[in-house]
């Protein structure tokens, strides 16, 4: 009967009685022992061994000259499970680790193949093949030649490093010869570091015409490693880009930067740096710090590093829990736009802030303490407004605050909900080098009110549910205010997130003052069928006009414009979220919509967004942009990518990119088009052009896609 017969024999045991204790199962349908030193094993053979497996159609098994003769087809796998060699016939050694295999084929953490006319097998480490042909590609019978290859007179893997040596390696697409190599040497899949090139890219500008860049990785240690990029363009620019990395046991670091001669800025060395790193510290606190630096505006869209226009540098300590946050930290700031002057603004602040939410027990509700010192510094000492944007040049700010709030809800009759809340600040300033704010000075601020929500909510006859919520919100606040510099609240937003706030005043400078009214209505329908629609109407109401409040913001006057606001959520991954500021007469005053898919063929991400000018937000000129970022997998190895930006203001286009990737079981293509349009006195409009290729398989840590599909 099939594989009745499973005999337990102990092979080393009959050859080396010293090492019995390593024993070596075997499995076979038929068992046949020829005189004293002859075992055959017939059928549906299978070998255990020190975690190696083997598996063929007949084995002999000859203990005078401790060797086996096997019959294939033959499977043989390692302890690891990642190295897999396949073979027709083979003359091993008992213990499986030395030996001759024929028409063998070597496969590594089931990506790259090696096939070749004769394996042999050292030592239990090296595995020598003959006359090789090396891909991760899938191979059809009726289209033997895989996407690319390697083919080589001899071709050896150190199983112990991980490494593959390849003899007059001969490198070719779709079978026909690129390039020739006398000696190669790469890691194999299984190894994720290992010192030597990485596969190299191509970037074409019109700034700086066609380069390559070869990067060359080194391992410098268990926990740290450097990469050393140059690139070298055909219009003169030599560039080395670096990227150290380093774990320790709390955390990690990692550097990346360049150094450039280019005859863009002919006789100057230009530059990037930037310091990143993450720890852990005692008492659960954590250590940020993310530093960056550039020698120009223009380096970092000349070589592709991003199209920042203010660089910003932080060190961070902080520690969040349940009802407590800390956090100390210290900022940054390197502008690179044209009209902007580093030394005029507040090119480092830091912050020290102790957040504590609590009961208050008899009382009853929620409170929450926080106190909090800003500090910001500008390297100019001028105390008058030189660059007319109504600043002081060098106006340096210290602030100590701190706020107490409170809040409790009451059920009340009908289903209403009453809150009363209130909300108790001061603050402390040290102001200098300014003309006009300069010296000491402190504000208290205070607000207290009600709020009353009633929620109705009615089940549909087909299961859905929607929820209406009208909310009436009355506040108090002092009318009085200080003479104080607005430098961190300037900017406000009006949105159903803040439309029932206290203080809609982003930072501490500036508080929302005087009696209001804020007052909306929700609708919210949640469908069984996984999605669902909510909708935000709402509007402010102030005893008077304050003047607290630019145009921009929507909150101006004694009766702010209409709020608007909607999203919309599938379950297919498909969201849309939009939100107006209307005016009386319905003039949009700031307006923004955002659609976003993310489904199994297509992602998109689009954005509108529109506002009128407002010299109080820094935005003297009517903002109106729209950006979309596309990607549709075409087919199950083809992906088409599309992104854009347009401004109507200035009726063109501001950047614009295309591009298209392949991807399957052993390679992935990748090529892009860009274009940006605007400019300025230090950057000019360019091209970008980028191709890539990556060969899966041969440590470029690229994950395979779909696999080919061969033709019947």
């Amino acid at each position: 009967m099939r594989r009745l017969l499973c005999l337990l024999v102990t092979l080393l045991a009959l050859l080396q009685p010293a090492l019995a204790q390593d024993q070596a199962t075997l499995i076979s349908d038929s068992l046949e022992i020829t005189g004293d030193t002859r075992l055959i094993a017939d059928g549906n053979v299978e070998v255990f061994f020190k975690g190696r497996r083997l598996k063929a159609s007949r084995i002999v098994f000859d203990q005078s000259n401790n060797r086996l003769e096997i019959t294939g087809p033959i499977v043989l796998t390692e302890e690891s499970g990642q190295t897999l060699i396949l073979a027709s016939q083979a003359d091993l050694a008992a213990d499986l680790s030395e030996g001759i295999l024929t028409s063998a084929r070597l496969v590594l953490n089931q990506q790259l193949q090696l096939a070749a006319n004769r394996m042999v097998r050292v030592s239990g480490r090296y595995t020598a093949l003959q006359t090789v042909a090396a891909s991760s590609c899938k191979v059809c019978e009726g289209d033997p030649t895989p996407l690319w290859e390697i083919r080589a007179r001899r071709v050896v893997h150190d199983e112990q490093e991980r490494q593959i040596y390849f003899d007059r390696a001969q490198f070719r697409l779709a079978g026909v010869p690129v390039l020739y190599i006398p000696r190669l040497r790469m890691p194999d899949p299984t190894l994720k570091r290992a010192t030597g090139f990485l596969m190299p890219s191509i970037r074409t500008t019109s700034d700086l015409g066609t380069g390559i860049k070869v990067p060359y990785f080194i391992v410098l240690g268990k926990s740290k490693d450097l990469t050393l990029t140059p690139y070298l363009t055909a219009r003169q620019s030599q560039t080395l880009g670096l990227r150290y990395r380093q774990a320790f046991a709390t955390g990690l670091i990692e550097a990346t930067g360049s150094i450039t001669r280019d005859r863009l800025f002919p006789g100057e060395t230009r530059g990037y740096l930037r310091v990143q790193g993450d720890f852990t510290l005692p008492e659960k606190f954590l250590l940020t710090f993310d530093g960056q630096t550039v020698t120009d505006p223009a380096y970092m869209l000349d070589y592709g590093l991003g199209n920042s226009d203010r660089l910003d540098s932080r060190v961070e300590i902080k520690r969040t829990r349940r009802n407590e946050h800390i956090s100390a930290r210290i900022i940054s700031f390197q502008s690179l736009r044209d009209d902007e002057d580093n030394t005029t603004l507040p090119t480092v602040t830091a912050d020290l802030t102790f957040h504590r939410r609590f009961s208050l027990g008899p009382l009853g509700g929620e409170g929450g303490l926080r106190l909090q010192t800003h500090n910001h510094f500008r390297s100019s000492t001028s105390p008058l407004d030189g660059n007319g944007d109504g600043i002081a040049d060098g106006r340096d700010v210290g602030r100590i605050s701190a706020r107490i709030d409170w809040r409790r809800s009451f059920l009340l009759p009908m289903g209403v909900e009453g809150t009363v809340l209130g909300e108790l600040t001061a603050d402390a300033y040290t102001i200098t080098d300014d003309a006009t704010f300069g010296g000491s000075t402190s504000r208290t601020h205070g607000s207290a009110g009600v709020e009353l929500r009633w929620p109705w909510v009615k089940a549909g006859s087909k299961g859905a549910t929607h929820v209406i919520e009208p909310v009436v919100q009355l506040l108090y606040a002092s009318n009085t205010s200080e003479s104080l510099p607005n430098e961190d609240s300037s900017l406000v937003e009006f949105d159903e997130g803040n439309l029932y706030a206290l203080d809609r005043f982003p930072g501490s400078d500036a508080v929302e003052r005087g009696a209001r009214a804020n007052m909306g209505v929700t609708w919210t329908r949640f469908d069984p069928q996984g999605w669902s629609m909510g909708v935000t109407v709402g509007r402010v109401f102030r005893e008077a006009d304050l003047g607290q409040f630019g145009p921009g913001s929507g909150l101006a006057g004694a009766t702010s414009d209409w709020l608007a606001a909607v999203n919309f959520t599938l379950a297919d991954g498909l969201a849309v979220t939009g939100r107006l500021v209307l005016d009386d007469d319905l003039s949009v005053t700031k307006g923004e919509a955002r659609v976003t898919l993310n489904g199994p063929k297509t992602a998109i991400a689009t954005s509108v967004i529109w506002a009128v000018a407002d010299p109080s937000e820094n935005r003297p000129d009517p903002t109106q942009e729209f950006t979309f970022d596309a990607r549709r997998k075409v087919t199950p190895n083809w992906t088409a990518k599309l992104s854009g930006r347009y401004d109507f203001v200035a009726d063109r286009g501001s950047v614009a990119g295309m591009g298209l990737e392949f991807l399957n079981e052993c390679v992935r293509f990748d090529v892009s088009l860009s274009r940006r349009f605007t400019s300025s006195t230090s950057v000019n409009p360019t091209t970008d052009f980028g191709l890539s290729l990556d060969l899966v398989g041969f440590g470029s840590g690229v994950t395979g896609g779909p696999a080919r599909t061969c033709r019947q």
